[in-house]
């Protein structure tokens, strides 16, 4: 369920339970408290991948933590609860990187569209520029009829499974579902 804290909304893992066993210490995503700390995680990396968006949640503890692209955002978070996931484009703007377009784009945790501020704030944390939002803002929502997660589109709150009216505020996590 998800839950206020300090930082802003958690958000538990929704998503498959086999991704979920694919999470080990080791692979989590990499934790990114500054400017040093990415610059040294992005030097490691090829230019095709720099090239690419990469998967980002924002721990507990508000920390941005980075992965491939193709890693899986519960891996990525260690299996945790987060603040925000997503995915997330760099580029470099006067010998500095600073963020290009961000999305709430995570279907293992559905974060809601104001879970911005926490990826805000750990951007800031980081001392790298970002846009004033989500580049990209996607909207979950759970049919209460027939259970099954929406991504809407186009405001139109209806489930692609079953026709049925889908609720205007997030729900992805009710409890007793």
């Amino acid at each position: 369920m998800a839950s206020v804290n300090l930082l802003g909304w958690s958000y538990r893992y929704v998503g498959p339970p086999d991704l979920r066993a694919l999470v080990r210490p080791e692979a989590e995503g990499r934790s990114i408290h500054s400017v040093a700390d990415f610059n040294d995680w992005a030097s490691s990396l090829a230019a095709v991948e720099l090239a690419e968006p990469f998967t980002f949640v924002i721990d507990s503890a508000g920390v941005l933590r980075l992965a491939p692209r193709r890693s899986e955002h519960v891996v990525c978070a260690g299996g945790g609860p987060v603040l925000g996931a997503g995915e997330m484009s760099f580029r470099e703007e006067s010998g500095q990187w600073v963020v290009a377009e961000v999305s709430n784009q995570s279907t293992g945790y559905c974060p809601d569209i104001p879970s911005w501020p926490a990826v805000a704030k750990a951007l800031d944390a980081a001392g790298i520029e970002h846009p004033t939002g989500f580049t990209h803002e996607v909207v979950f929502r759970r049919c209460p009829s027939c259970s099954q997660l929406n991504i809407v589109r186009e405001e139109d709150f209806v489930c692609v499974f079953c026709d049925e009216d889908l609720p205007r505020e997030w729900n992805v996590d009710w409890a007793g579902r």
